[in-house]
């Protein structure tokens, strides 16, 4: 069966609901959806699929979904979206994908204040598999009784 093709849109939207959601482990004061920045280097208009405001207000990153089902991200991919921190004079970003980073993207996002966070590739605001850092983050919706139910882990090793 095809894929939808809005499901990247959804992906996105329920991504920076979650990220909202769990701002405060990510160091966030909030995070705001799809936005329009203009930047200070270039003067260029970016559209940024999401923005977390940092705790006291002392900046922003940059939130960018790449809902990639074949391969995980390439190191222009990851380049790409450090340069619109750059000129936005973000203070780093993070990258949602369900299938996370290769090797050069991992080193750019490294050198470049970017955070992936891996997210499953059907969530939704209920349910969801959200992991980064140490830690994961699931949703699950009891069908009997249709309450959420969230679940914090921590793993030692959080490559899958």
């Amino acid at each position: 069966m095809a894929e939808d093709s809005t499901a990247w849109r959804t992906y996105e939207e329920v991504a920076v609901y979650l990220l909202n959601q769990f701002a405060d482990a990510l160091g966030l004061e909030r995070v705001e959806g799809k936005q329009k920045v203009v930047g200070n280097i270039t003067t260029a208009e970016w559209e940024i699929d999401g923005k977390g405001v940092k705790i006291g207000y002392e900046g922003f990153v940059v939130i960018e979904c790449r809902r990639h089902l074949r391969s995980k991200l390439k190191q222009e991919e990851v380049a790409a979206v450090a340069y619109r921190i750059r000129d936005m004079g973000a203070k780093g970003g993070i990258i949602v994908s369900p299938l996370g980073f290769q090797e050069g993207a991992a080193k750019v996002a490294g050198a470049e204040n970017i955070q992936d966070i891996h997210m499953d590739k059907d969530s939704t605001t209920t349910e969801y598999m959200l992991r980064f850092l140490d830690m994961v983050f699931i949703g699950v919706t009891d069908v009997g009784t249709a309450t959420d139910e969230l679940a914090v882990i921590r793993v030692e090793d959080h490559e899958p």
